[in-house]
C-alpha cells in the first residue's frame, strides 16, 4: 500500500457516482435518481412572495376567528334588540341596574356631551385629514382608501341608528322627560365611531409603542367616560349603550383589519 497523498480523492472506474452532481443517469443528487422531496424551485411561495406555508399561520388570526370575533357582538346585539322588543326579563333587569346607577350631577353631563357630534365629529375629521396628507404625501397607493373608510363608517351612525330608534320606540328613564326612540344609544355610537376610526387611523403614526398604547388608552377613556356620563345623567338606560358597542364594534374590526393589511 502507497502512502496517503494530500487532496480530494480521486474517481476511479467501476466506483459508485451516485452522490455525483450531473452524474450519468441520475439528473439529481439522490442515490436511487428519484428526485429531491422538495425542490427549492418546487416550493410554493406564501404570502408576499415568501417560501412557506400558507396560512393559517401561528400568530396570524385564521377566518373562523374573525368571524367568531366579530359576530359575537351582532349576535349579542340581535339579542338585546329582541328583548327590548318583547320587553323580556334582560329589560326589567336593566331598568334595576339604572334605578341603582343613575344620579345626575355635573361631572357626568360633561361626560355625556363627549358623544355630541359637535364635539366627536370634529376630532373624526381632523385625524382624516391627516392620515390623507399623510398619505398622499408619501405617494402611497390608494391612500384615500383609510379615509374614505373612516368617512363611511362614521355616516353609517345616522343611518342605522335612527331607523333602529324608530323600530324599537323604547322610553327614556324616569330623569328625563317621557319620550320615546331611546334605543340603541345615538351619543355613544358617535363616539365609538368617531374616537375609535381616530385611533385606528393615527395608530400607524407614533413610532414607539409606548404612544400607540396611550393613544388606544385615550380612546377607551374617552368611550367609556361617554357611555358612564350617559348612564349616570340618565339620558340612557344601560343596555342601550352595550347595543351601541355592539352594533359598531365588528364596524370598528374591519377598519382595523384594513389598516394592518396596508401597513403590511
Amino acid at each position: 500500500m502507497g502512502e496517503p497523498r494530500p487532496g480530494p480523492p480521486q474517481l476511479r472506474p467501476g466506483r459508485a457516482l451516485a452522490h455525483t452532481t450531473g452524474a450519468t443517469g441520475s439528473g439529481s443528487p439522490r442515490s436511487d435518481g428519484r428526485s429531491p422531496q422538495t425542490p427549492r424551485g418546487a416550493r410554493r411561495s406564501g404570502p408576499f412572495g415568501r417560501l412557506g406555508t400558507t396560512p393559517p399561520v401561528p400568530g396570524r388570526p385564521t377566518p373562523l376567528f374573525l368571524m367568531c370575533l366579530l359576530g359575537a357582538p351582532v349576535l349579542l346585539f340581535a339579542l338585546i334588540t329582541w328583548q327590548v322588543l318583547t320587553d323580556g326579563p334582560l329589560i326589567r333587569a336593566d331598568e334595576r341596574l339604572s334605578r341603582a346607577l343613575v344620579r345626575p350631577d355635573r361631572f357626568s353631563e360633561l361626560l355625556s356631551d363627549l358623544g355630541n357630534t359637535q364635539v366627536a365629529v370634529p376630532v373624526l375629521a381632523v385625524a382624516l385629514g391627516l392620515v390623507a396628507w399623510r398619505g398622499r404625501a408619501a405617494g402611497a397607493a390608494r391612500w384615500w382608501l383609510p379615509p374614505v373608510a373612516g368617512a363611511a363608517l362614521m355616516a353609517l351612525v345616522p343611518a342605522l341608528v335612527v331607523p333602529l330608534k324608530l323600530w324599537t320606540d323604547r322610553p327614556g328613564t324616569p330623569a328625563v322627560p317621557p319620550a320615546t326612540g331611546y334605543y340603541p344609544s345615538g351619543h355613544t355610537a358617535t363616539a365609538v365611531v368617531a374616537y375609535g376610526a381616530a385611533t385606528l387611523l393615527l395608530l400607524p403614526l407614533p413610532r414607539s409603542a409606548a404612544a400607540r398604547r396611550l393613544s388606544v388608552l385615550a380612546c377607551a377613556v374617552l368611550v367609556l367616560g361617554t357611555s358612564y356620563g350617559l348612564v349616570r345623567r340618565g339620558y340612557h338606560w344601560p343596555l342601550d349603550v352595550v347595543a351601541s358597542w355592539c352594533l359598531f364594534g365588528p364596524g370598528l374590526g374591519c377598519l382595523r383589519l384594513l389598516v394592518r393589511r396596508r401597513r403590511r
